[in-house]
């Protein structure tokens, strides 16, 4: 795989842009995750005012990521074996039947909660094909010189929808209710359907697919158990997912009941979310490469951050440090997806981003119940504190965990500039494979 050795010139910031068919694929994404996002915040609010609990906003949660954390892997074993550009046109169609579906039964003014459960759990269904699908086909439409471009591209992408997406939404839930997010959230999806079907098949990096055999599942979860910096990002994304990925309940919880703003007041604090976000992930497009002790100590930035939300008692104050935290996310999240999907051999990439892609939804498929509980119990700043101070403690854990099996230590120069802290070997260690282990993971193997 082409490895990029050097920080690439501004101008090649959005290379993989000059790509037709990434270009056709990624405007229409765009438009599509503006309609996710939408109906995201919409569905959120319409449960919390139907059922008046945050811990019912953590069950909707659940009920959209339960099938990924029950059939994820499955999924991952079919995206190999089958065309994905075919796979993502039959998602897209299913999701937007479904998005019909919930808007139709808004508008009327029949929806109830087990209503909304039960298509979040259809939607979460689709997911186990869609997510996995999606992500290795962005191999697919570039090829591996420019994948890590695209990957944060694509961020950039999902967090410009989660900008405007929020917005538009909380300003449609003040004036006409949840009904017409989930409209247009349909629509969206039939512009990826278009895209799909326009794409120069003839221009795209066909990758291997998998043979029917058997034993495949096991060999993927072997691999994924044989490649440290695969195997350590899985478990710190783990952590993550469980406590820290359960925006939505918190939100909700300091929106309703912390600052008593609103649902407008929940679409701008996921907006801000968002505007930190979408500066991190253009921000990741000027990496080198990316490490796997980067991922680790973004990760527990990341939690720190969040923790400090938690004891954010201004408004102003609070929102502030959600840029920060939208701004680590997806620093994090770019260079843990670039690091796996990089790291692996492209004839099991779709079941080792099916075990991400598990561990990431359908882990919050039990943190969104459980961050309810806890904000319901203790409130929601105490639920906040614990969503980071977890990932905290857990970064530093597998720090130094990895830092023992290399034998490095951690450095300060004081004098010297631009680097003012280093990780470097102990004096006549000879530990090169487990120091390569938490210092960089930038082919496949």
């Amino acid at each position: 795989m082409a490895i990029i050795t050097e920080r690439p010139a501004w101008r090649d910031t959005l290379i993989s842009l000059r790509i037709r068919n990434y270009r056709l694929f990624t405007f229409s994404n765009m438009l599509s995750m503006t309609g996710t996002w939408m109906q995201r915040i919409a569905q959120d609010w319409l449960v919390l005012e139907l059922s008046g609990s945050v811990a019912a906003v953590g069950i909707t949660v659940a009920m959209q990521f339960a099938p990924m954390l029950l059939f994820g892997l499955f999924g991952g074993v079919f995206v190999d074996r089958h065309s994905r550009r075919a796979i993502l046109i039959g998602t897209q169609i299913a999701l937007f039947l479904f998005a019909c579906l919930l808007a139709a039964l808004t508008l009327t003014g029949v929806v109830e909660v087990w209503h909304v459960y039960v298509i979040a759990f259809l939607v979460g269904s689709v997911t186990v094909l869609d997510n996995p699908a999606r992500q290795v086909f962005v191999n697919e439409l570039v090829g591996p010189a420019n994948l890590h471009n695209a990957i944060s591209i694509n961020s950039s992408v999902f967090q410009l929808g989660g900008l405007v997406g929020p917005a538009v939404s909380g300003v449609l839930l003040v004036a006409v209710g949840a009904g017409w997010s989930f409209a247009i959230n349909a629509v969206s999806c039939l512009f990826v359907v278009a895209a799909l079907l326009m794409l120069k098949v003839d221009e795209l990096h066909p990758m291997q697919q998998a043979l029917r055999a058997k034993g495949q599942l096991r060999e993927g979860l072997r691999y994924v158990a044989s490649k440290p910096a695969i195997l350590w990002t899985i478990i710190m994304i783990a952590v993550l997912s469980l406590f820290t990925f359960s925006m939505p309940v918190l939100l909700a919880a300091f929106a309703n009941d912390v600052f008593v703003v609103g649902a407008s007041g929940y679409g701008l604090f996921n907006s801000l979310l968002a505007v930190g976000a979408f500066t991190g992930a253009i921000a990741s497009t000027r990496r080198r490469g990316i490490r796997l002790r980067t991922v680790i100590i973004s990760a527990g930035v990341f939690g720190l951050l969040q923790a400090l939300a938690g004891f954010m008692t201004n408004q102003l104050f609070f929102s502030a440090v959600l840029i920060g935290v939208g701004f680590a996310n997806l620093l994090f999240i770019t260079g843990a997806n670039s690091l796996v999907q990089i790291s692996s051999n492209t004839t099991v990439r779709g079941r080792v981003m099916s075990v991400y892609v598990l561990v990431l939804l359908g882990g919050q498929a039990i943190g969104g119940p459980l961050m309810g509980f806890i904000v319901e119990t203790w409130g929601a700043h105490v639920g906040m504190a614990i969503s980071g101070l977890v990932p905290v403690f857990a970064a530093s854990v597998i720090g130094v965990i990895l830092a023992r099996q290399g034998r490095l230590r951690l450095r300060l120069h004081l004098l010297r500039a631009p680097r003012f802290v280093s990780i470097e070997p102990h004096p006549g260690s000879t530990g090169t494979a487990a120091r390569t282990q938490l210092v960089t993971s930038r082919t496949p193997g």
